[in-house]
């Protein structure tokens, strides 16, 4: 199949999944392939040079954020920033890396919005886009892009630029303008292919190519590695909402109902997503839910780890044999996840027309091409050769596996516009996980959640 077929695909799965309707790098040159240096090589040299009619000619100082998900995503970022800064004019910047601890990222922001410290520009998870839009703590850009004649929504896939044109005063898309995407990802397992050819289980990706990476042939293939013994675990996850959500996804059910204006973590088949983590988390195979699984696969105790695109950087560092592989498939599909995030501007920013031309660059072709050659996401932009490129973007080897996600109609990420996401999620991780660790008991839980997190959606 041509990767224009997997560009058409990706794009009908995006509109399927918004009408339907958070949360993660420069490595040296040793860490990058030889593919790798070409392309930063190559984009390095034209990234945007021009700045905005309206900008004053002394220059001006500008603070932008990412939540890195590590060391190696901070240094990749902080090359760009460096880039960038070369590049605009009477533009210089300041970049500062947030901590990666989930939503606390999100509240220092809101508290230094509050007391006027925030950074101009800031990177926030795709789930938090209406809490801060109805907040009023970030800008509006639909004006400065009416007036960018090289802009056009139609530059990024449509499943994220839905939400961040979305008006809540108005009720439809396209009447507002909140930020641009950075990036898109999808989850895949991360597998050390040392270890599983040393457990002598079957690989993966053969499974995977066969259509027999189910469930069960996961099931058998974590307690297979994990019976190597000692230190080594067959699988890690971390304990947020995006791992334990892909497998609700993928028996069917989920977090919200269709019109995402209520709560469905109690029906049947988000149950038996759950269901199926709690016994899977009642053995000794895996990696304690809460831990995080990330430092022990990178020391190579771990034989498969869910995370998304933005965790390549980090494991490009390790000393085994690696790659990755999809999401098993459940009774109702592999059940992956959408992921985006976008670059949004401080409402209170002194300097909003170079704010803007910040959020350009850094989503700009080139500069996403740069990213994405260093490993830490795939670009938001449509685009054919886009897609061509980063596949060639290696370690790891099954680059498709990224983009077979998102080809198999993911759940998009999305804010919760008819009520509080911050409200809704900070109660469903905490319960999901005590049910997952077996500290709730899951027919109590199927009983009540929906009334308990029922606070959390307006009207």
């Amino acid at each position: 199949m041509t990767k224009r077929w997997w560009a058409v695909l990706l794009a009908i799965s995006l509109i399927v999944a918004a009408c339907g309707t958070d949360d993660s790098t420069d490595t040296t040159e040793a860490d990058t392939t030889d593919t790798t240096a070409a392309a930063t090589t190559e984009t390095t040299a034209d990234l945007p040079t021009e700045t905005t009619e309206a900008m004053s000619e002394d220059e001006v100082s500008l603070v932008w954020r990412t939540r890195p998900d590590n060391q190696e995503e901070i240094d990749v970022y902080s090359a760009i920033s460096e880039t960038i800064d070369g590049n605009l004019e009477n533009i210089s910047l300041d970049y500062q890396p947030g901590s990666n601890e989930g939503a606390g990222y999100q509240q220092t922001l809101l508290t230094e919005l509050s007391a006027g410290t925030a950074p101009d520009v800031f990177w926030i998870p795709g789930t938090e886009v209406a809490d801060f839009a109805t907040k009023n703590v970030i800008l509006d850009l639909k004006d400065f892009a009416d007036e960018d004649a090289d802009f056009s929504v139609d530059d990024f896939y449509d499943g994220p630029m839905f939400h961040l044109t979305f008006s809540p005063e108005t009720g439809e898309p396209l009447d507002a303008l909140w930020g641009l995407p950075r990036d898109v990802s999808t989850f895949a397992l991360y597998m050390n292919v040392d270890l599983i050819e040393e457990a002598g289980v079957t690989d993966p990706r053969e499974l995977e190519a066969a259509g027999e990476w189910t469930w069960d042939a996961f099931g058998e293939t974590v307690e297979g590695v994990a019976a190597l013994g000692g230190e080594i675990k067959g699988y890690g996850q971390s304990a947020w909402w995006g791992p334990y959500g892909a497998w609700l996804n993928a028996a069917g059910g989920g977090f919200f109902n269709a019109d995402r204006d209520a709560c469905a973590l109690d029906s049947d088949a988000s149950i038996a997503g759950l269901e199926f983590q709690r016994d899977l988390y009642s053995t000794d195979a895996v990696v304690p839910y809460g831990e995080d699984p990330e430092a022990p696969f990178r020391a190579g105790t771990v034989g498969l780890f869910q995370n998304g695109r933005w965790a390549t950087p980090g494991i490009r560092t390790v000393d085994f044999n690696w790659d990755v592989v999809g999401l098993p498939t459940g009774p109702d599909g592999p059940g992956n996840w959408l992921f985006w995030g976008a670059y949004v501007v401080n409402a209170d920013t002194e300097n909003p027309e170079a704010a803007w031309e910040l959020v350009r660059a850094l989503t700009s072709a080139e500069v996403q091409a740069e990213i994405a050659a260093l490993g830490a996401n795939v670009p938001s932009r449509v685009s054919d050769a886009a897609l061509d490129a980063f596949l060639g973007f290696t370690p790891p080897t099954n680059n498709q596996a990224f983009l077979d996600g998102l080809a198999t109609s993911p759940t998009a990420e999305g804010p919760l516009w008819a009520g509080s996401w911050p409200d809704f999620v900070s109660f469903m991780d905490a319960e999901v996980g005590a049910v997952i660790t077996g500290d709730r008991d899951i027919a109590d839980f199927q009983a009540n959640i929906c009334s308990e997190t029922s606070a959390a959606f307006s009207g």
